[in-house]
């Protein structure tokens, strides 16, 4: 095909495109995104010059070699998977008389055993010199055994060759090796074998490349692809035939692939596969050029069908069909050379009819040379026109891969155990801030503290609901005001001042235990007493009561341990996901992420303990806190006192004269007659001046519980949270990084290793990485030659 080979003597070839531009260019400075198109514009006007045809023009005849050259360079760094390269790839049945033709146009015998030969593309690259004649073989491989992508290694196969006759054996012998990709090649180059059937590849996409010039050749390069197969013998593999025409598709399906169909004339036409899929892929036939091979074994009778291909009247091809004369198997053993041949082929079609009877504008389409010196100029043609598309597409190309490379996850360190602490450290600092609290609306701390507020509600609910009038008045529906003493100090009765996200929406707390009425009250004083004097009623009543309502305080505190603890995992889960989901294959995350959570239900299992104890000691009522205490008592006292029904009427009074603008002055008279005795009070006192309440003992106890509610319970609400917030929310910080070193085992001799497996990433990320590295690397190659063009 076109382009096998670098060529490194290309200078010393007179290629002007390796350090000046083509005659009547101007030079000028090229960047990685600016690559000159002028000397494509150049080349292709100096190729389309007459037709493109006419290897004796020195004008055309330097600027194909170039093009040529650079194409060759262009497939030297593989970037054929990428781009369209433009070549001529042979194609045709077996036996159509394809070696033939490749032998004919390139002075040189082709293996024709069984094998090797059918097993790897051939690439041919030729070039007129005015030297001996020369032919160098190379081994390019492009894909592992596996045929995944590798970085295009060549390999010069042996020495030159001066002597066409050591060619065929340079050409079988480069084949194996090609075959068995894991023996050193150069075993090949001497007399190693493998076993008939025993290639450690039955076909490979890698290829075998011959450089070839000297004064009788034409500057042009092809493709030798296998020959289609119709059938396989006994021994054969019925794999082989699939194969090939696979191998035959992946070229001629591309656009810029020159057909070079041959069809043998001794074989009904319609009978050869090759033509078909020649159609199937060129169905125009732009791009297809007809060779009639062994046209002296046309069955008499049948030459006007052919002559009619050649006069391009059936089976149109816009490059025509030409028809060639190879040496028989005869003159082959008799040792006719390349000359004596060509002569042999001019004068079969000067003298042989139908050929010699043809019209003269015909005849341009007759022998070898003629069809070969219509190839290079159509092949310069094309690659002429093809170069300017390929600068595009080649930076889209590089653009799209470097894209899908940043998409993967970021490389393996090279200092895995560096790597490692950069990320644990990273990690442990945006935890402490998260369990610190951030500015965020759903952070962490404000989340938790939302369950905080509702955890105070729950347990204020558990509040004894004493009611001051006896059992058998309950019918009478009557109700309890709410205490106007704790308006001020609770938001769990109407507003809580404290809250400024949402000032006066939280609704009051329904006391959530059975009503309490005030002779249950007094018959459970009165069943309490043992051997205190008659006034007196045991402690215990007030204690059973006070450890019925801390049993309560349970149920809220466990849920809020839980739901908190159920916060903490799912945002540290999210975190150990952010920072080292990317990391390897996801060992490295759920290794940490077990660690931690070992690590929080250490510190959630310290803050249970608290709770615990916390539920304990509430269980036994006490406090050093008399003020308050007393406080409360003796208001809840005066609140139940005033609620009763025989002082129902006059408590109702003294607040409606205190309401009456007009009449508040007698309780003003009141209050300031108290005064003068000594007695300070306000209107709420007024009510301890009543009468004694024969259920006095029994409000004197339900005044002390209520009261001891609100100093115990406002105790237990502060200090759940606290140890919450201490043991398992700023505590999960505590010992995290000694823990995450000592878990991880990223410390001590084996460090290193355990942080290079850690980092290891999967094999399907690691081998798209690779196959857009190698991309990366073929195309930055491409584009460095691209640019050689016009510097």
């Amino acid at each position: 095909m076109f382009g096998i080979e670098a060529v490194d003597q290309s200078s010393s070839r007179g290629c002007p495109g390796q350090r000046r531009l083509p005659s009547g260019l101007t030079p000028r400075t090229s960047t990685d995104n600016d690559i000159s198109t002028s000397a494509f514009s150049e080349l292709l006007r100096s190729a389309d010059t007459n037709g493109g045809v006419g290897l004796s023009d020195p004008a055309t005849t330097s600027q194909r070699r170039c093009m040529l050259d650079l194409i060759n360079r262009l497939r030297n760094t593989g970037v054929q998977r990428d781009i369209d390269l433009p070549m001529i790839a042979v194609i045709g049945n077996q036996s159509a008389g394809k070696s033939s033709l490749i032998e004919s146009i390139s002075g040189i015998t082709l293996p024709r055993s069984q094998g090797t030969c059918t097993r790897c593309p051939t690439e041919c690259k030729l070039t007129q010199e005015d030297t001996p004649w020369t032919c160098v073989v190379k081994l390019h491989f492009i894909t592992d055994e596996r045929g995944s992508p590798i970085k295009a290694s060549i390999l010069t196969f042996g020495d030159a060759i001066s002597n066409k006759v050591h060619v065929e054996e340079r050409i079988r012998r480069a084949q194996r090796a090609i075959l068995n990709p894991n023996t050193d090649y150069k075993k090949f180059l001497k007399s190693y074998e493998v076993p008939s059937g025993a290639n450690e590849m039955s076909f490979s996409r890698n290829y075998v490349s011959l450089e070839i010039s000297g004064r009788e050749l034409a500057d042009v390069s092809f493709v030798d692809l296998p020959g289609l197969i119709a059938s396989v013998g006994r021994a054969g593999n019925a794999n082989d035939i699939d194969l090939v025409k696979n191998l035959v598709i992946s070229y001629i399906e591309k656009p810029s692939c020159l057909i070079l169909l041959t069809v043998a004339c001794e074989t009904d036409f319609e009978n050869q596969g090759a033509h078909y899929l020649a159609r199937q892929y060129d169905p125009k036939g732009k791009r297809t050029v007809g060779v009639l091979t062994k046209p002296d074994r046309i069955p008499l009778g049948e030459e006007e069908s052919w002559i009619r291909l050649i006069r391009n009247e059936v089976e149109h091809l816009d490059n025509n069909w030409y028809c060639i004369k190879q040496p028989s198997s005869h003159d082959i053993s008799l040792g006719i050379n390349w000359v004596e041949a060509r002569n042999m082929e001019k004068k079969f079609f000067a003298e042989e009819r139908p050929w010699s009877g043809l019209d003269s504008h015909l005849h341009q389409f007759l022998g070898t040379g003629r069809l070969t010196e219509r190839l290079s100029a159509i092949l310069a043609e094309l690659i002429a026109r093809r170069l300017p598309e390929i600068q595009d597409e080649l930076q889209m190309i590089i653009i799209q891969a470097r894209s899908d490379l940043e998409e993967l996850p970021p490389a393996p360190s090279n200092n895995p155990v560096g790597e490692i602490h950069r990320v644990l450290n990273g990690f442990v600092r945006e935890l402490s801030e998260l369990l610190e609290g951030t500015p965020d609306e759903n952070g962490l701390v404000q989340t938790i503290r939302l369950h905080f507020e509702a955890f105070k509600r729950e347990v204020y609910s558990t509040a004894p609901n004493f009611l001051p009038w006896e059992q058998k008045d309950s019918h009478r529906c009557l109700h309890l005001p709410p205490a106007r003493f704790l308006s001020n100090e609770e938001n769990v009765d109407t507003e809580d001042e404290d809250d400024d996200d949402e000032l006066g929406l939280t609704p009051p707390v329904a006391l959530r235990g059975h009503a309490i009425y005030i002779d249950e009250v007094m018959q459970r004083a009165r069943n309490g007493r043992t051997r205190e004097l008659p006034d007196y009623y045991p402690f215990a009543i007030h204690a059973d009561y006070v450890s019925a309502i801390v049993k309560e305080w349970q149920e809220p505190a466990v849920e809020l341990f839980e739901v908190v603890n159920s916060i903490i995992r799912e945002h540290v889960g999210n975190l150990v996901e952010e920072h080292f989901a990317h990391l390897g294959k996801g060992g490295v995350k759920q290794a940490v992420l077990m660690i931690v959570y070992d690590h929080l239900d250490e510190a959630a299992a310290r803050a249970k303990q608290k709770i615990d104890w916390l539920l304990q000691i509430e269980g036994t009522p006490a406090t050093l806190n008399t003020r308050h205490y007393t406080d409360y008592r003796d208001k809840f006292l005066a609140h139940y006192r005033g609620c009763r029904e025989t002082n129902h009427n006059t408590v109702s009074n003294i607040r409606r004269l205190a309401a009456d603008r007009h009449k508040v002055e007698t309780v003003h008279k009141a209050l300031s007659s108290l005064n003068e005795l000594g007695i300070s009070a306000k209107v709420d006192d007024l009510s301890r001046l009543l009468p004694a309440d024969p259920l006095e003992v029994a409000l004197g106890i339900m005044a002390s519980v209520r009261g001891y509610f609100q100093v115990a319970y406002k105790r237990f609400v502060d200090m759940v949270p606290l140890a919450v917030d201490y043991e398992m929310v700023r505590g999960m910080e505590r010992g995290l990084d000694e823990a995450l070193l000592k878990g991880l085992q990223i410390t001590g001799g084996n460090a290193y290793k355990r942080c290079a497996a850690m980092l290891q990433e999967p094999a399907a990320i690691a081998s798209k990485r690779q196959g857009l590295s190698k991309k990366l690397e073929r195309l930055r190659a491409a584009r460095t030659e691209l640019k050689r063009l016009s510097v």
